[in-house]
């Protein structure tokens, strides 16, 4: 697996796991009738950087790293990940995870925080707290999942040292 830039040509790809994603309305608050410009603009245009995992071609995953907010808090980045379906459980939100930290202390940022992981995405705050990520806020019955109905989120939040 090669983690890269992303490029346009690249979002044929991204677009379809974003999509996917976006409609079963279990781990992102993002709106299910985004459009492909819609996607693009919040993926790739305002993000600081933008990388796709890939394997002979295809895209596995994706993330984008960004300033968590402005200002005096623009040492702190945020992160999303979005995996392929087909490519979920063979570890490429990991290796996602761990490039995106790297990439973060390159850019300078001193700390990473997601702002709303949702807690019923089990494998994702397992994944995140084996990389270092602590829960640090509860966000009761602040996402409005597919099938589970109103269910919490987490503020999740590790340093960047060294």
């Amino acid at each position: 697996m090669n983690i890269r830039p992303i490029d346009e040509a690249d979002f044929d790809q991204v677009w379809p796991i974003i999509h996917e994603v976006v409609q079963a309305r279990e781990t992102y608050a993002l709106d299910p009738e985004m459009t492909r410009e819609a996607a693009w603009k919040l993926w790739v245009e305002l993000p600081r950087v933008t990388f796709v995992a890939e394997q002979d071609g295809h895209i596995l995953g994706t993330y984008y790293i960004k300033a968590n907010a402005a200002g005096p808090g623009d040492h702190v980045c945020n992160a999303g990940y979005m995996t392929a379906a087909a490519a979920r459980g063979q570890g490429v939100a990991g290796a996602m995870c761990a490039h995106s930290l790297d990439i973060a202390r390159e850019l300078g940022f001193q700390a990473m925080q997601f702002n709303s992981v949702v807690s019923t995405n089990q494998i994702a705050v397992a994944l995140w707290q084996k990389h270092g990520f602590e829960i640090v806020g509860h966000l009761p019955g602040a996402y409005r999942h597919r099938t589970q109905g109103l269910v919490d989120c987490y503020v999740m939040f590790k340093k960047l040292e060294g």
